[in-house]
């Protein structure tokens, strides 16, 4: 159970993203090359792409310790969302929901992803976190998209919340956890440290790759 949340990411592959350590030399901050995780971590190829975002957005993301990355690719019944640290190379890794515009029949993968407002779809992109805020689903934390493919997630109001349909119990008796209207919804006992590591200015990354 301990490689599900705090898996290390091995040294081997460090040496294999190496270059990206230029990626980390934005707004006068300079962040350590992410080391890539073996198995219980982002997929190299999706890692790849989240640090290339994180470098093409410059000071639009002014933390860079740690970022988000939503692997939806992956079935929902998965710890598929990655909390990684890019200075000691530790990954932690989380049940997240996608928007049921994403997954109609309701299969546990993501089909297709949308920026239209009303969808109910997951939008793929990087946002940067903002301030939290208590709605209908309790403490939140707002997102602020970046790129053309989720550059509506404001006005949609895709946040950070809790859901009760996400849960390990959820997922052992329906091997797959519920439906959000797009937002990134985390287990309610997760929430906690989502909002305290994903603080205002860091980055989320989701893709499907």
């Amino acid at each position: 159970m301990a490689s599900l949340d705090g898996s290390v990411m091995s040294r081997r592959n460090f040496m294999q993203v190496g270059a990206l350590g230029a990626a980390g030399l934005v707004a006068g901050q300079a962040v350590a090359a992410p080391m890539i995780p073996s198995l219980n971590g982002p997929r190299p190829e999706l890692l790849r792409r989240a640090m290339a975002s994180l470098s093409r957005q410059g000071a639009r993301i002014p933390k860079r310790d740690l970022i988000g990355i939503a692997d939806f690719n992956a079935p929902s019944g998965t710890r598929r969302f990655h909390l990684v640290n890019l200075i000691n190379g530790r990954s932690t890794n989380l049940l997240v929901s996608h928007g049921r515009g994403s997954d109609p029949a309701h299969t546990g993968f993501l089909a297709r992803f949308s920026n239209i407002d009303g969808s109910l779809a997951s939008s793929a992109g990087a946002y940067v976190t903002g301030d939290t805020y208590y709605g209908k689903h309790g403490q939140s934390r707002r997102l602020i998209g970046l790129d053309p493919t989720n550059s509506n997630a404001e006005t949609r109001g895709i946040v950070i919340h809790s859901a009760w349909y996400v849960s390990p119990q959820v997922v052992q008796q329906h091997g797959k956890v519920g439906r959000s209207e797009g937002c990134f919804a985390f287990c309610e006992s997760d929430l906690d440290q989502v909002l305290a590591r994903l603080g205002p200015g860091r980055m989320i990354y989701a893709d499907k790759v």
